[in-house]
């Protein structure tokens, strides 16, 4: 497991498939839940508890949308240090579990495939799967992203 809070970046040489990164904590507060569904998503069981007690939910939930900018956040700020910033190119996102009020999330990054491009020799396409987690170590949310990737710079 990888722990990097580098400002430099990782690039394409740099990641072998296998490689886990761990971002950093985010607690979820429930003004920032009601504040983020009045905004983006406004849903009963995003912004109200005792109306989304009798829905699927049972209780006040972030939305998903919520979760995945928190996650992007935690990435960004190196959960997965990639050089020139987090450029993606395709992910499907699922949400198992519902994020409360109080839940301290972290994200869990793996490396499954590095593709280097054929058309652009200075990148390539590493296909990541993130595991954003509660607390108690539960996914409330699972990513698998195309990020795409630059080599390293040739030095003269």
């Amino acid at each position: 497991m990888i722990t990097q809070n580098s400002k430099t970046g990782l690039y394409l040489e740099d990641l072998a498939v296998g490689a886990q990164f761990r971002s950093g904590s985010y607690t979820m507060t429930e003004d920032e839940i009601k504040q983020f569904a009045r905004q983006y998503d406004p849903q009963v069981f995003h912004l109200d508890d005792a109306g989304a007690r009798d829905t699927l939910f049972g209780g006040l939930a972030a939305s998903g949308w919520h979760t995945a900018a928190v996650a992007m956040r935690l990435l960004v700020e190196g959960g997965l240090p990639i050089a020139g910033g987090l450029i993606g190119a395709g992910t499907e996102l699922r949400w198992p579990r519902p994020v409360r009020p109080g839940d301290t999330l972290t994200v869990q990054t793996t490396v499954l495939e590095i593709t280097p491009s054929r058309s652009k020799p200075d990148r390539g396409i590493v296909l990541c799967q993130s595991d954003t987690l509660n607390q108690n170590g539960e996914v409330v949310q699972q990513s698998r992203a195309k990020v795409m990737v630059l080599r390293k710079p040739k030095t003269a």
